[in-house]
């Protein structure tokens, strides 16, 4: 049986503990205890949680834990205490995986884990990861970051992203599927998935700005011109920029631009097509405008997220 250890500082955020879930209706769907999960902290006994809600844990001991996960806390760039920082020490010797969710990744840094690797945290606490650990190679839009014995993940519901990928890693795919079906997830996203949506992002107020781009998003692979999408909207073109560009702050051109964008980059990071093939699917007509595209918006090529996603393939 897998111990996981999931680990608590004063203050914790008490959604990172969702990813129980996880484990527990893995023991139901393997039809044996295959996790024993349990909750720790520095002195035991009850933790109060950033909601106030106390919570009993056991107190840290020699016990080794196959995966400890860390839980980040209401004060991202608090101290953790020498005790704490020793017990995460110890965990990287004695465990396969330790891995944060949230502002997990900040006492993982104290600890001196994350010098040199690859991590990511909630994306509003990403900057100020960076700037008090330079030494960290911090990617503030990722789901979840693989690197080694070393997993961390964004924030709130990332955890159970997280945990889900552990389970597929140690018991298989089908038993995730069946796991995020009955957690009612319609899918894992994978850990370089964006954190952020674009649609989301742009946030238009009016029903005519989001038909349009509802439209944009089902017809990424046709031409999207100013005509069309304002033929979407019920508008003539003329009045259909101008309130595109109120309502969201950028151009019609631009917005599409930045859908196919994350299109692209989820069929580069999910699927096994070809270069051409991601391109031609999201508008892009072809691998090279698809590229600069990416240069432009991420500094780096579309290959660069097809080798980082293969990496951190939980079944690899």
């Amino acid at each position: 049986m897998q111990r996981i250890g999931f680990v608590v500082p004063a203050g914790f955020q008490i959604i990172g503990l969702a990813a129980q879930a996880a484990f527990e209706f893995s023991n139901r769907v393997a039809g044996k205890p295959v996790y024993e999960v349990r909750v720790l902290s520095e002195n035991g006994g009850p933790v109060r949680s950033s909601l106030g809600v106390a919570l009993e844990t056991d107190r840290f001991s020699k016990r080794s834990f196959d995966t400890l996960i860390v839980i980040g806390n209401e004060d991202a760039p608090g101290t953790a205490t020498p005790a704490l920082l020793n017990f995460i020490r110890r965990g990287l010797k004695q465990s396969r995986r330790v891995t944060s969710i949230c502002t997990g990744a900040f006492i993982l840094a104290e600890a001196g884990l994350l010098q040199g690797r690859r991590a990511t945290t909630h994306w509003f606490y990403a900057r100020e990861l960076q700037r008090r650990f330079p030494e960290v190679k911090v990617e503030d839009d990722r789901i979840f970051i693989i690197d080694g014995p070393i997993w961390t993940s964004a924030g709130a519901t990332a955890g159970l992203d997280l945990a889900l990928a552990m389970v597929e890693k140690d018991l298989g795919k089908e038993v995730a599927r069946s796991v995020a079906k009955k957690l009612v997830m319609h899918h894992r996203r994978a850990g370089g998935q964006s954190q952020h949506s674009e649609l989301l992002a742009l946030s238009p107020k009016s029903d005519r700005i989001q038909n349009a781009l509802s439209f944009a998003e089902k017809n990424l692979g046709s031409s999207l011109t100013v005509d069309k999408l304002a033929e979407a909207a019920s508008l003539s073109p003329r009045q259909f920029s101008r309130a595109f560009l109120a309502e969201t702050g950028q151009t019609p051109a631009k917005a599409v631009e930045k859908l196919r964008l994350e299109a692209a980059r989820l069929m580069i990071e999910q699927s096994h097509h070809p270069i051409e093939v991601v391109a031609r699917e999201t508008g892009f007509v072809d691998r090279r405008r698809m590229r600069d595209a990416f240069l432009r918006t991420f500094g780096q090529p579309p290959q660069i997220f097809r080798r980082n996603a293969r990496a951190e393939a939980p079944g690899l």
